[in-house]
């Protein structure tokens, strides 16, 4: 009896994640729905002179204006020209708003916080951005750390 008490405890303190899951170069990633405010189609960008190369522009979002950044980039891969999946992904990072550029959202998800597993650590941009592994059934989904991805430093040179 004491043994399904703890199967019952283990089961209860595994948290389902709600993940919004995009895609970008061949990667699946995937942010919690919270932190997504919402996916807007890619449209029109204002250039601004001084801005970080992965800084594609800025956008008028209902009044108020955000910077965004091409998560490619941002993540070290080549650029690739924007298609009819693009979106960008509105979030808040240390108090902004900001979007990224990614090349298709897949769905929102569902996992067991128990599916996902620690990084492995082989390459800086593992290290530095992605915050574990979620295992789906034939799929892995890298789990984005955005406090890691755009720091308060980065995140001032975009805004100002």
């Amino acid at each position: 009896m004491e043994h399904l008490t703890t199967a019952n405890d283990a089961a209860a303190s595994a948290q389902l994640l709600q993940l919004v899951s995009f895609s970008v170069a061949a990667e699946e990633y995937g942010l919690d729905i919270l932190r997504v405010q919402e996916i807007i189609r890619t449209q029109q960008l204002t250039r601004v002179p001084n801005l970080p190369d992965y800084v594609e522009g800025v956008i008028n979002l209902r009044g108020k204006v955000i910077p965004v950044v091409a998560l490619r980039r941002r993540l070290g891969l080549a650029p690739v020209e924007s298609d009819k999946n693009t979106r960008i992904v509105v979030v808040e990072v240390h108090g902004q708003t900001i979007g990224f550029i990614v090349d298709a959202v897949s769905e929102v998800l569902r996992i067991s916080s128990d599916t996902v597993e620690a990084t492995p650590r082989i390459g800086q941009v593992e290290r530095e951005y992605i915050s574990g592994v979620g295992k789906l059934d034939t799929r892995l989904l890298l789990m984005l750390d955005l406090e890691r991805l755009m720091n308060q430093e980065e995140i001032g040179a975009t805004i100002q």
